[in-house]
């Protein structure tokens, strides 16, 4: 296993004599794995490693939503899932919300996600995001309310994962969610 320096990641490299020709990389926890032909010279090794790894890091990148891009994502689910009955006002994240994921506020109809979201899988935001536009149309938790959530194919898919997040983080999930 090589270690580069201070905030790079740590790297092995594992050489087959099964692999001809293909390089491959992917991330074990907290280091990655770059997998070459024994084959390879030492130069060639530097030069792959080099590359899969800039690649991995890549692929890890997640740009967040715009709150004009929430906006678009809400009116488009509502669309698909809610019969178009939950326009909201406004969406935006939003840094403050450390015990919930989102909220709504029938009233002026704004929804506000939590920036913890981001970097979630696309499937978990929307999710969210079908859960408050739902308060528009039901604001309590009763079971109409979740009627209309688990209209969203991956209601549940989502919960689990929003309570596996929490579980990792030792945080509590967020109560009604």
């Amino acid at each position: 296993m090589a270690v580069m320096s201070e905030g790079e990641p740590h790297v092995e490299v594992r050489r087959s004599k099964r692999r001809r020709r293909t390089v491959s990389a992917y991330r074990d926890g907290e280091k990655i794995v770059v997998l070459i032909p024994a084959y390879m010279s030492r130069k060639q090794e530097a030069e792959w490693v080099e590359a899969m790894v800039a690649r991995v890091q890549k692929s890890e990148q997640v740009t967040p939503l715009s709150d004009a891009e929430l906006m678009d994502r809400a009116l488009t689910l509502n669309d698909r899932y809610l019969g178009g009955l939950a326009v909201p006002g406004s969406v935006r994240w939003v840094s403050n919300q450390k015990q919930r994921w989102g909220s709504c506020t029938p009233g002026d109809r704004t929804i506000r996600l939590s920036e913890r979201l981001q970097g979630m899988p696309t499937w978990v935001i929307d999710y969210v995001l079908v859960h408050e536009l739902s308060h528009l149309i039901e604001p309590g938790h009763d079971a109409a309310f979740w009627g209309w959530v688990d209209r969203y194919p991956q209601a549940e898919r989502a919960k689990g994962y929003l309570l596996g997040w929490s579980a990792a983080a030792k945080v509590d999930p967020p109560p009604g969610h």
